[in-house]
């Protein structure tokens, strides 16, 4: 059973900073490319960044470009979000995914609220 847990999340004025964590209980974590997602009240969820299992590759939405950073670390089964400059439109629940074939398993979430 895969399980997704993310940790690190809660209430930051803006201009501050908080590093997300997810730690995926899965075999050959290596192998696989993870996504931190964010859903904001209203909106969709949207892509906020993705890495690739050996961490050379990144993708990043352009609104978090320059502010935020993913990274893992493959003997931890564990993937990071530092989110720097932290804006009051980065309020949301963050997710981390990982997609194993067309299944796609998803944590439970972590609450981010950017508020003075």
């Amino acid at each position: 059973q895969v399980q997704l847990v993310e940790s690190g999340g809660g209430l930051v004025r803006p201009g501050g900073s908080l590093r997300l964590s997810c730690t995926i209980s899965i075999t050959r974590f290596r192998t696989y490319n993870v996504g931190w997602y964010r859903q904001a009240p209203g909106k969709q969820r949207e892509l906020v960044a993705a890495i690739g299992g050996s961490g050379g590759y990144t993708n990043y939405a352009q609104s978090v470009k320059d502010r935020f950073t993913i990274s893992r670390d493959n003997t931890k089964n564990t993937v990071y979000l530092q989110m720097n400059n932290l804006k009051p439109e980065d309020t949301a629940i963050y997710y981390c995914n990982v997609a194993l074939g067309p299944i796609y398993y998803w944590g439970q979430g972590t609450q981010v609220t950017v508020s003075s």
